[in-house]
């Protein structure tokens, strides 16, 4: 048969997996990769190239990153591309976009839809204390994560889970995902499935100030909470003005309930935090503008932390 002449469409790591799954089927051509332009990062601000540009420019594929996509819509029509993937892009696709290729444009997304739509979604699922969620494979139209359901597959959370940790595990899921969906599709035999728009739920961009601790929560919950913020944009208290990232705390709670909310004191040689029901145990911490600690090593050189009540 002819090759599938596909357009991919993405820019964070997340997409890495499919993108080298659909470069190396010899059932596709890569006749374009769009991706975000290059942007600055790090406390040093050093321009770089999203993961996406970087593996398609290693295999010779052009690249083109605009700042608004529509800019590019006769460029790509002039390609008469088969197919559009769409994995992690940060860019609403206009439907003039959508309606270019000869089989419409496949979004992958992180969520088992219509559940968790948006940005933060795989954050959202270890938030509400989700065992599983999984991947979607959708034929977009004009909605935000709206479209028809192609196929479904899901990926267990474990109670270690950070949104990191899980992120990687449905990167890793979604290449044989991707791909064994896209040929079922196209040989006719997937039928689109509209979603039940009633059972939908979002989950917002995350930003910096989203991940304050708020103590008189549970600590149930708040032990989710420092998973979902690690690694962007982290689980992050006061402490005498200055902010300390928690990175990792003892996912079993501790039926403690003696102190007010925030209230830091000693358990078992370690530290522990009061939360507004029961207790958690801290095991990892980052003072701002120093290296993450382990709390024994961090509470060496800040006795005084122990007493304290964070903010």
């Amino acid at each position: 048969m002819n090759k599938i002449k596909t357009i991919f469409i993405g820019t964070a790591e997340f997409g890495l997996p499919a993108f080298k799954a659909l470069i190396n089927d010899s059932d596709f051509e890569i006749v374009l990769t769009i991706t975000q332009p290059d942007k600055p990062i790090g406390r040093k601000q050093t321009i770089a190239s999203s993961p996406i540009k970087i593996a398609a420019e290693k295999n010779n594929i052009t690249v083109l990153q605009p700042e608004y996509i529509l800019g590019i819509k006769e460029k790509i029509s002039r390609l008469l591309p088969d197919l559009i993937i769409v994995a992690a892009y940060a860019q609403i696709i206009p439907e003039e976009i959508l309606n270019l290729p000869k089989y419409g444009c496949l979004n992958l997304h992180a969520s088992l839809l219509p559940k968790y739509r948006g940005a933060a979604i795989i954050q959202a699922a270890i938030l509400n204390g989700d065992d599983k969620t999984g991947l979607t494979v959708i034929k977009m139209d004009k909605g935000l994560d709206t479209g028809p359901i192609l196929a479904q597959t899901t990926v267990n959370i474990n109670n270690e889970d950070t949104a990191g940790t899980l992120y990687n595990k449905l990167a890793e899921a979604s290449a044989g995902f991707l791909i064994d969906t896209i040929k079922k599709y196209l040989a006719g035999k997937i039928a689109p499935k509209e979603q039940n728009s009633s059972q939908a739920s979002y989950a917002k961009e995350l930003t910096k100030s989203d991940g304050l601790i708020d103590w008189p929560k549970p600590a149930l919950n708040l032990e989710k909470f420092i998973r979902a913020m690690n690694p962007w944009p982290m689980a992050w208290t006061w402490w005498e003005g200055k902010q300390v990232k928690i990175i990792r705390a003892q996912s079993q709670i501790i039926e403690i309930n003696s102190y007010r909310p925030g209230k830091t004191f000693k358990y078992n040689n370690g530290l522990a935090v009061q939360c507004g029901k029961d207790a958690l145990i801290i095991k990892d911490l980052q003072l701002e503008g120093k290296n993450a600690l382990t709390s024994e090593e961090f509470l060496r050189g800040h006795e005084n932390f122990i007493g304290s009540i964070l903010g």
